[in-house]
């Protein structure tokens, strides 16, 4: 009987979809999964799939597999990947290979790693972006681990993943954990641009009423400019999308409260511990947190009044500007994302491609935008560019979008309109720019209270003052 070429554990949708798009690439592939009944039922939706196999047992599985065996994971992060390597790892030889495909915590995929080696076991932490679609037609792929394992897999990996330009949106990231930690920054990043995304919405229909099917029209538009990109796109087509039942934009009949599953908050802990600041990142997360508390918020609602949501401005002004602020606000956010993977690069010793990572979100991730070629193109020509806003391109855009990034902000601010992660962003770009930041009067208080002393800025050294008599 020929033996697979990999495979491939848990079929929840993720799952399924990935290993029909290994199979319909000409790779033959077995699964399997706790519960049998759905291995079976998978085999049986796609009978078309013929170099699908079907198995019904961790041995026959494991048997099931040419050597060196590649078995990917697609099981729900944390302690059930633990688990599963605990029931598969006594039939695994020197050699074989493991791949974490989920959204596992980089640093549990940094543990799994070293300890799977004391055995000979290679063992890949790989993100896979792009939803349930991106899964069966082409994610973005972000490989990291031992990077003889990666030569192995990579034939399979170039040609599952989303192709750009002839290009497969895949690339090894690098040791151990990498790539979950870049797929956790891209996630984060992902957090960012929907919050900012959902702030320019909220400002344009309280400021201009504007019903849902003007704002498709606009968000349309606007995809086919600079902000063209996957999450642009899909805003547009929510809009468009009619409730059935009621007439109703189903948009305006969703609760607004909104989920997360830790990746955003992970980024966010991690930025903290490597001393990098993601203002736009934090936002977005304690945004969603925010929203949490519908409860309250419905009842303080009733209790705590702010201005009064009339805009009497241009009409045609304040969209403008509205783009102009989402652009703007989401270099920022991109930039601190960037800049938060240079530094995990230099912390864990990754020699992280900065180039490479932006090319492979080109495609099949949630993330992937238009100006992620220039993202590329900033990062190849200086390798150790040490923020996005100091690229040639990306300054000459945040200085043209700044004043109206500024207006939008201001109408925000005066209509009571809530821009958490957007006024990050601008608070994050003013910071940086700024040679001189108030943090003086911050040491002089750390001193006085604490005796943490100080720096001078007309001579060397340490100092403290006795600031009392």
């Amino acid at each position: 009987m020929q033996k697979s070429n990999i495979g491939l554990v848990g079929l929840a949708v993720m799952g399924e979809n990935l290993a029909r798009n290994i199979e319909r690439n000409g790779f033959t592939i077995s699964v399997w999964n706790r519960t049998t009944s759905k291995v079976d039922d998978f085999i049986k939706a796609h009978p078309e799939a013929t170099r699908l196999k079907g198995t019904h047992s961790v041995q026959e599985f494991i048997d099931s597999l040419e050597s060196p065996r590649k078995i990917i994971l697609m099981v729900k992060a944390g302690d059930p990947v633990d688990d599963m390597i605990r029931q598969i790892r006594p039939y695994l030889t020197r050699g074989d290979i493991l791949i974490d495909g989920g959204n596992s915590f980089f640093q549990d995929t940094r543990r799994r790693h070293a300890d799977l080696a004391r055995d000979g076991i290679l063992y890949i932490g790989s993100g896979v972006s792009g939803g349930e679609e991106g899964a069966l037609w082409g994610p973005s792929l972000m490989p990291g681990g031992p990077k003889e394992a990666y030569a192995q897999i990579e034939p399979i990996w170039k040609k599952i993943a989303a192709q750009v330009d002839s290009s497969p949106c895949t690339t090894y990231v690098g040791p151990d954990g990498a790539g979950h930690f870049v797929k956790m920054v891209h996630n984060g990043i992902e957090y960012g641009d929907m919050q900012l995304i959902a702030e320019t919405y909220d400002l344009l229909k309280t400021a201009l009423d504007l019903p849902a099917a003007e704002l498709a029209r606009i968000f349309e538009k606007w995809n086919q400019g600079v902000l063209s990109s996957y999450l642009i796109e899909i805003t547009y087509k929510v809009f468009q999308k009619v409730d059935p039942e009621t007439g109703k934009p189903l948009v305006d009949l969703i609760l607004d409260k909104a989920g997360q599953k830790g990746t955003g908050k992970w980024t966010t802990q991690i930025a903290l511990d490597l001393g990098v600041p993601t203002p736009t990142i934090n936002a977005a997360v304690e945004a969603r947190i925010l929203s949490s508390f519908k409860e309250e918020r419905v009842a303080a609602s009733a209790r705590l009044k702010g201005p009064k949501p009339v805009y009497r401005g241009p009409r045609e002004k304040l969209i403008e500007a509205a783009h102009e602020a989402l652009f703007a606000s989401k270099i920022c956010s991109y930039a601190q994302g960037m800049t938060l993977i240079r530094v995990a690069g230099e912390e864990y010793g990754w020699k992280l491609d900065l180039a490479e990572i932006a090319r492979i979100w080109r495609g099949g991730c949630i993330i992937r935008a238009q100006f992620l070629d220039t993202i590329r193109d900033a990062f190849e020509k200086r390798k150790k560019l040490p923020n996005l806003l100091l690229d040639a391109k990306f300054k000459s855009w945040v200085k043209k979008a700044q004043p109206k990034w500024r207006f939008a902000l201001q109408v925000a601010n005066k209509l009571g309109v809530p821009t958490l992660a957007m006024s990050a962003s601008m608070a994050y770009f003013d910071s940086y720019r700024r040679a001189t930041l108030p943090a003086n009067l911050i040491q002089a208080q750390r001193d006085y209270f604490g005796a943490h002393t100080y720096q001078r800025i007309d001579k060397e050294g340490v100092f403290h003052t006795e600031w009392t008599d």
